[in-house]
């Protein structure tokens, strides 16, 4: 069986295993973790379009998931505009944020860029913090509502609302797949090979490295915007920089500059956290060696590891195919 049809059986059967998930198991519990592991994914993708795919570390990604969640939950709590406008709007406001902080950030590199988008993090955290007349402060914001109805389609229920965020999260999936095929995503891989290269090719390093920041920053923001019609309150914690770093370990866990990395790495931390919730405060201890041990065996991540192991395999049997050759 060719390898891509073997992908595509593997994919397709995934895809049905979270289709009919909540049918066979209804039970609430499981389908919460699913919808936090959907929303974090989302999340995620957003982080490896600017670490995956240009080489950028962003630790920043946490603050644009609270932008679009505080974003959504200002303009539909206080400005009170329907549910929609009030997400497309919140995805706006992320990527002009983005586009702004990106202009000053992506002129610095290396470990600059990393400190430096740190530092917008935490700075953004303050603002959500301190600033208690927009964002609530200490309080947060309670009283967000659901997605309003699309047509005949509700989402008032966990099973809905379950459907609803697989289908976001389905939707970011093929966007990011076209991006890495086209001429546009096959640059930022450029630019993180050889920022020097890039440019005698003639390509703008600075304003391809921009869109995929910009790009990066909506796509978080859409991941906190759901999160924050999910959870339907929202407070300063969720733009800790510790969240910044958890987004950080779901991509080093299931590979940077994959495109099934992000929704692995996640899935396998958060269900890997939620099954050591008996141990409590001990559960770093058991949770935290694991993780190491798969960082030092798979460094590129579970994703990477296996496309490596795929590589190793195909130049082998290329290798006993010659050998074959050669004895006839």
């Amino acid at each position: 069986m060719p390898i891509a049809t073997r992908h595509y059986l593997l994919y397709g059967g995934l895809l049905l295993f979270f289709i009919l998930f909540p049918l066979f198991i209804p039970n609430q519990y499981y389908i919460q973790i699913l919808i936090l592991v959907f929303i974090w994914s989302i999340a995620v993708y957003g982080l490896n379009t600017i670490t995956g795919l240009t080489g950028q570390l962003s630790l920043a990604h946490a603050g644009f998931f609270a932008i679009g969640a505080y974003g959504l939950g200002i303009l539909t709590v206080s400005v009170e505009l329907p549910f929609w406008i009030a997400f497309f709007l919140a995805l706006v406001i992320c990527a002009v944020i983005g586009l702004l902080i990106g202009l000053v950030a992506l002129r610095t590199k290396s470990h600059f860029f990393a400190i430096y988008t740190l530092s917008v993090g935490f700075l953004i955290y303050l603002i959500i913090y301190k600033w208690d007349d927009l964002t609530g402060g200490v309080r947060g914001l309670i009283g967000i509502p659901n997605p309003t109805p699309l047509g005949p389609l509700t989402f008032e229920t966990i099973t809905s609302q379950y459907y609803l965020m697989l289908a976001f999260l389905l939707l970011v999936i093929f966007f990011m797949y076209r991006l890495t095929h086209s001429l546009l995503g096959r640059t930022f891989v450029a630019i993180r090979n050889s920022e020097e290269l890039a440019q005698t090719l003639g390509i703008s390093v600075m304003k391809n490295k921009l869109i995929a920041f910009v790009l990066s920053a909506v796509i978080a923001g859409m991941a906190g915007a759901l999160y924050a019609s999910y959870i339907r309150f929202i407070g300063p914690e969720m733009a800790d920089i510790h969240k910044s770093f958890e987004l950080l370990l779901y991509l080093l866990v299931g590979g940077i500059g994959t495109m099934a990395g992000p929704i692995l790495g996640t899935l396998i931390v958060v269900v890997l956290t939620q099954m050591l919730q008996f141990l409590e405060q001990y559960r770093m201890l058991v949770f935290g060696p694991v993780v190491v041990l798969l960082i030092l065996f798979y460094p590129r991540g579970i994703a990477g590891g296996y496309l490596v192991w795929k590589m190793k395999q195909k130049k082998k049997s290329e290798r006993e195919s010659n050998n074959k050759t050669k004895e006839a």
